[in-house]
This record gives C-alpha cells, sequence and structure tokens, in this order.
C-alpha cells in the first residue's frame, strides 16, 4: 500500500443553492465528493488524522474534509451528499449559536419542503440580530448527522468572537478567551457526550499567547485557515494547514490537492503563493 506523505485539509462553510461568499453549490460539491470517491479517497476522521501527523500509516489517497461554524445549510445539502458517497467530515461548530427543536428536512428527502437558503452574509444578519436558528445547525441535527457517521463534532469556540479586537486590556481578552473554550467544551460534552483535543481558531485569528491558551484548555489539534504550508508526519498539531475549497468542481480540486500535497511541487508552489501575497501587501 502507498502511504501518504502529506494530507490535504479541505475547508468549507456553506453548501448551498444561494449565492455568496464562502459557498459551494450542491452540484460542485457533489461533483467534488463524488470525484473524490470514484478516485478512491479515504475521507479521514479527526482521529485518523491525528494518528497521520503521529507517525501511523496512512493510505496515500487520504482527504480531511473540515467544515466551520455549523451552517443550517450543512444538514440540508452536505449531509446527503456526504452520505449518498459514504463519506465523512468533521464540522467545527460555534457551540453558542446552536438551536434547539426537532430536525428539519433535507434535500435527501423525497418531496421534502427545505428551509429557506440563505448567503454568507444574510446568515451573518440573521445571528447579529438575535434569530440564528433559521442560518444555524440545531442540536438535534448534530445529533442525527454524528448518529450516522456524515459528521463529526468539534469545537469552534462557543461566540466565535475576535477577542483580541474588544479594545479590552490583554489579560481581559485572554480571561474572555479561556471562558468561551470552556463554554464550548462544556456545550459539547452536555450535548454529544464528548469533546476532544481538536480545535479550529473563529475567523483563523490566533497568536502565541491564543495558542497556550487553547492548549491549557485541553486542544492539541489548532487548525487554521492557512492554505500554503504541507501537514506532513511529524508536522506540528498546533498549526493545522487547510485548503479552502473553492464553487468548482471535481477537477479543480483534484488539482489543487495535488499541487497541495506533491513532495516536490507543494513547497515551491507554496513559496511562490506567499511571495505574491507580500507584494499584494505591499502594494
Amino acid at each position: 500500500m502507498k502511504l501518504a506523505h502529506c494530507i490535504p485539509v479541505l475547508m468549507y462553510h456553506h453548501v448551498s443553492p444561494a449565492d455568496g461568499s464562502l459557498t459551494t453549490s450542491p452540484a460542485n460539491f457533489e461533483s467534488q465528493i463524488s470525484g473524490l470517491a470514484r478516485c478512491g479517497y479515504h475521507s479521514l476522521t479527526a482521529a485518523e488524522f491525528a494518528d497521520f501527523l503521529e507517525g501511523k500509516p496512512t493510505p496515500a489517497k487520504s482527504v480531511l474534509i473540515t467544515f466551520d461554524d455549523g451552517y443550517l445549510d450543512n444538514w440540508v445539502y452536505a449531509h446527503p451528499i456526504l452520505q449518498k458517497y459514504s463519506m465523512h467530515a468533521v464540522l467545527f461548530v460555534i457551540t453558542g449559536l446552536m438551536g434547539e427543536g426537532p430536525v428539519r428536512p433535507h434535500s435527501g428527502q423525497a418531496e421534502a419542503v427545505l428551509p429557506e437558503a440563505r448567503g454568507h452574509l444574510e446568515c451573518k444578519a440573521l445571528v447579529s440580530t438575535g434569530s440564528p436558528d433559521a442560518a444555524m445547525l440545531r442540536w438535534t441535527e448534530v445529533q442525527a448527522m454524528q448518529e450516522v457517521g456524515t459528521f463529526e463534532f468539534h469545537s469552534h469556540t462557543h461566540t466565535h468572537n475576535r477577542w483580541d479586537l474588544t479594545g479590552e486590556a490583554r489579560e481581559v481578552c485572554l480571561k474572555n478567551l479561556a471562558q468561551d473554550l470552556a463554554d464550548s467544551r462544556a456545550a459539547l460534552l452536555e450535548n454529544l457526550g464528548a469533546v476532544s483535543a481538536h480545535f479550529c481558531w473563529p475567523q483563523g485569528y490566533f497568536d502565541t499567547d491564543y495558542v497556550v491558551a487553547a492548549q491549557t484548555a485541553g486542544f492539541k489539534y489548532l487548525y487554521t485557515t492557512a492554505a500554503h504550508g504541507q501537514n506532513l508526519v511529524g508536522s506540528s498539531p498546533a498549526h493545522i494547514y487547510r485548503i479552502a475549497v473553492r464553487n468548482r468542481a471535481y477537477r479543480w480540486l483534484l488539482m489543487r490537492a495535488w499541487f497541495a500535497t506533491h513532495p516536490i511541487v507543494g513547497p515551491i508552489y507554496n513559496k511562490w503563493k506567499l511571495w505574491k501575497r507580500s507584494l499584494r501587501d505591499k502594494a
């Protein structure tokens, strides 16, 4: 068996027919997932990915599929597609925004009347005005997906706040972050019966103090929004790279994953992309 040199970690937010940023259409998502399945890719669990980082032999055609935040469309559109192709994903949920109530219909159910599809900005507006249920998952939906194995669930904090932007003193920000992490762990434990060592940074922000705070709270595997690096055997679990998936069909994803993981081309590609970004930043 050929073993993995590098694991691509994919990052999604929305799978929805609603247009908008951070959104992959159901048609393109199905193209991507069916393509991965057809080419023999194994979608890892978070535990399997952790084993890879720690040196456990892992098949070369392996991928970690992740979602951020916990939007309702993950249940309505992504879940049935993952189930159709027997693929598995990891979802980092904002635990304070998960609601209560019965499960809602999803697109895998014949003639179901589906909840209204909403773009990212509309979802943010609903959350900010105190109406998250129309945009976010309910715990019953989280539990239903976990039960059938399409998704597993980990922490994305309880509030998704950027405490560093509040204007508070540094020690206050760190105290608020520690409470945010503790509340998230408590909510996962209460609603799912367990909490893991996997965690994703809200809005992609972290610094050295934040890393220490997350590790002190019990999180070891820290997922970033940084794309241009490789997740290799022995890589630091405190800085996991992820590829933001575009609203494109499978061929784009296959090419992007190849560039990300190739032992020779990958590092050159990543350095080139980082160089281009530095030029934009200087402009």
